[in-house]
């Protein structure tokens, strides 16, 4: 699970931003953003860098 939605909210970008960056079509980046389906790992480390932040943020720990 990725916590995608919650850090383009947090960085006031939305997914048409992240669509356009990524060369994406939206649908793709909204079902990542509900768990729908997840970005690949090369996505991932992409995202990351557009937004600044270690690929870590972008995932929901699985640690309780």
């Amino acid at each position: 699970m990725n916590r995608l939605k919650a850090v383009l909210a947090e960085q006031n970008k939305t997914n048409k931003w992240l669509a356009e960056k990524l060369k994406k079509n939206e649908t793709t980046i909204s079902r990542w953003c509900t768990n729908e389906t997840q970005p690949s790992v090369t996505n991932l480390v992409a995202i990351a860098k557009l937004l600044g932040v270690d690929v870590k943020e972008l995932l929901k720990t699985t640690i309780k």
